[in-house]
């Protein structure tokens, strides 16, 4: 019922996780910075991808689902100071950009299929955040859900700051979907002003995202119109922001669980430590309905 192969996809090797009953699938490629390209739901494929941007070892991938670490969003002029030194980081952090170890691959009748990936710091990664690190994520595919169950460990011996988050890509060209979310109000970065979600997200035209401000359940739903599809999102508790974001004439909307806004490192108001020694878990699930 479940089965993981390995493919080589031009520049880069996948690994496909497949569930036949549910011809539901995943596609994972550790070396690109551990994204998930491809999410498929009764032969429906869930997420858009920028194929060429995907290739573009340069280039942030458009699509799929980047992992956003140690920090998601941007820093003012892309800097941040620690301890009194000063760090350049790059926008939603480094993981999205480094090659991922794979630890372990798993299929069973009663778990479904996984995937085990591991980012681990180096001299590369301490140039702009000083902390030693292990990221572990598993994605797991079972019938119409992906889980992603991920363990943050500081090797450091110091508290480690973190705030990360997610940046799914949902295959749609409509930009005015209607979201089921507890939140009251949302910011729009593109005018700075704060909005009632009762009168709807229209993200026609926008250049910049929003972010949903006060959701208390850690969940959110819409549908895929094409698809005919609805999309559930549940997170963990770390999770205080969902940030709404798309571009025109590009036939995606991405719904991103986000940990702290956008600067965090700069404004260390909303900053999770992780100790030394010690780990956070927590998790992210997108089911298919």
């Amino acid at each position: 019922m479940y089965q993981i192969k390995q493919l080589d996809d031009q520049k880069y090797v996948l690994y496909e996780l497949t569930d036949a009953k549910a011809d539901s699938w995943l596609k994972v490629a550790p070396e690109r910075g551990g994204i998930i390209t491809s999410f498929g739901v009764e032969g429906e494929e869930i997420f858009f991808l920028n194929k060429e941007t995907f290739y573009d070892a340069d280039a942030n991938v458009r699509g799929g689902n980047p992992i956003l670490f140690p920090i998601s969003g941007q820093l003012k002029n892309g800097k941040y100071e620690w301890d009194g030194i000063e760090y350049k980081m790059k926008n939603h952090g480094f993981a999205r950009n480094l090659s991922w170890e794979v630890v372990e691959t798993q299929t069973t009748e009663t778990d479904g299929a996984s995937i085990t990936l591991k980012l681990t710091s180096s001299k590369e990664t301490r140039q702009s955040y000083p902390f030693d690190f292990e990221v572990i994520f598993t994605y797991v595919l079972k019938n119409n859900t992906l889980n992603i169950h991920q363990e943050y460990v500081n090797k450091s011996d110091e508290k480690m700051p973190i705030y990360p988050g997610f940046h799914p890509y949902f295959k749609t060209a409509d930009k005015n979907l209607n979201y089921k979310t507890d939140a009251q109000t949302y910011l729009d970065y593109n005018d700075g002003e704060i909005k009632n979600v009762s009168d709807g997200i229209d993200l026609s035209g926008k250049k910049e995202s929003v972010v949903l401000l006060d959701g208390m359940k850690k969940e959110i739903a819409f549908e895929l119109p094409e698809l005919n599809k609805k999309i559930q999102m549940t997170y963990g508790e770390e999770f205080a922001y969902v940030y709404l974001w798309t571009e025109e004439g590009q036939d995606f909307v991405c719904v991103e669980p986000w940990v702290a806004k956008t600067d965090e490192l700069n404004r260390k108001e909303e900053l999770i430590f992780v100790h030394p020694g010690e780990s956070l878990k927590t998790m992210l699930t997108i089911s298919v309905i």
